[in-house]
């Protein structure tokens, strides 16, 4: 049975006429006559009476019941599959940073729930170095998080830039310097973020370049649990620069200038190459990667 062969019936029962059905679904009588006769012989009955004028048996018209209303549901389903394509709409699985969750996403998110309610999000946080295995794997629908390790299977787009920089306690012995060098942080206690992280795989990286092996006091998961600790002046710590906004302006951190570690890193939207993407994430990555660099790193 086929959705062409309820629609031939259909439309007899409402000619009345196997010619006049067939001029309508542009078929020929025959055509016309063998669409019925599969249907007779699949379900073993007789569905029409051909003597003129044509007319539906009493199976006929039980069949016709059921077949109206297969065919609504086809064409129910026909008109929400063209509604994805004009308001999107569908559930999206984001993993991200615990620091790029909490001072990006409440901008982003809020834009996309008020122009597309449809739209349902879940956030996942976890360290950035989980973030592209998870999206590769298909547990996240896409990820934010830095781009520096390039993955061929993942499609990538910069969002914006960040930096990383050395903070510290107003009571810290360093809080009144504007610029320090990498050399000066080995003997002070620092406050570190855990391996897993990309931010700590930097500032290891720098270390070991200069040669300087820190005198680490703690390790945390978090930017945010890493700045806490700081605040309580128990050591100081590099961190990402978009993630102290709040505190530099309540004065609850001191932002020290480290030469060798102004390096720029890219942020950005992954997601895996040649996965079907649905309204909702489609919808989603257009507004993301549609969006100035502002909209990210603005302090406001």
């Amino acid at each position: 049975m086929n959705i062409n062969q309820l629609e031939t019936l259909l439309t007899i029962s409402r000619t009345m006429s196997f010619r006049k059905a067939g001029e309508i679904l542009n078929l020929t009588q025959p055509a016309v006559s063998a669409q019925i006769k599969s249907l007779e012989d699949e379900f073993k009955t007789v569905l029409i009476d051909r003597n003129q004028p044509v007319t539906l048996t009493d199976r006929g018209q039980v069949f016709l019941e059921h077949a109206e209303r297969i065919l609504n549901i086809v064409e129910e389903l026909k008109q929400k599959l063209s509604d994805l394509n004009q308001v999107p709409q569908g559930h999206i699985i984001i993993g991200t940073t615990s620091t790029i969750a909490i001072q990006i996403l409440p901008r982003v998110l809020t834009y996309i729930q008020n122009q597309f309610p449809m739209i349902k999000t879940t956030i996942h946080s976890m360290p950035s170095s989980q973030v592209m295995p998870a999206v590769e794997q298909g547990t996240l629908d896409i990820g934010i998080t830095y781009l520096n390790d390039r993955n061929p299977n993942m499609e990538a787009s910069t969002l914006y830039y960040d930096t990383y920089e050395l903070v510290v306690a107003p009571a810290h012995p360093m809080s009144n310097l504007k610029h320090t060098t990498v050399e000066a942080l080995k003997d002070i206690p620092m406050i570190m973020l855990s391996p897993d992280t990309f931010g700590r795989r930097f500032v290891d990286q720098i270390f070991q370049k200069y040669g300087i092996s820190p005198n680490i006091v703690m390790e945390l998961s978090s930017s945010e649990e890493v700045k806490r600790m700081v605040e309580l002046n128990l050591g100081a710590a590099v961190v990402s620069k978009l993630s102290i906004t709040n505190e530099l302006k309540q004065g609850t951190l001191r932002m020290i200038k480290v030469n060798e570690l102004e390096l720029t890193h890219p942020v950005g939207v992954v997601y895996r190459s040649g996965r079907y993407l649905n309204s909702a994430i489609k919808q989603f990555l257009s507004d993301l990667k549609g969006m100035p660099e502002t909209q990210f790193i603005s302090s406001e």
